[in-house]
């Protein structure tokens, strides 16, 4: 299960997750996360993962997307800031 919220304000778009990124939720990420750059109208991407308990290795390649594309990824805790890492290393490969 995983919750994701989203909030919009003048300067930022963030996308909250909670809980797993894996299976059907991926997807559903993914959808969030093209609809947020599609209103964003210059505004910053940012993905707060400090809830996030696991991530797939799909949901790796799409935060190393997101990330790619410019969005800005929170974590806290050493496996979360370790796949943090990974997406941003990804970026130019």
């Amino acid at each position: 299960m995983l919750k994701i919220t989203t909030h919009v304000s003048d300067d930022a778009s963030r996308i909250t997750l909670e809980g797993r990124l894996a299976g059907p939720w991926i997807g559903e990420l993914e959808r969030c996360w093209r609809e947020s750059e599609q209103s964003a109208a210059g505004r910053q991407l940012i993905v707060d993962l400090t809830g996030v308990t696991f991530v797939e290795q799909q949901g790796k390649a799409l935060l190393s997307r997101m990330c790619q594309s410019g969005a800005e990824l929170l974590a806290t805790g050493c496996c979360m800031r370790s796949i943090v890492e990974d997406a941003k290393n990804q970026i130019g490969k």
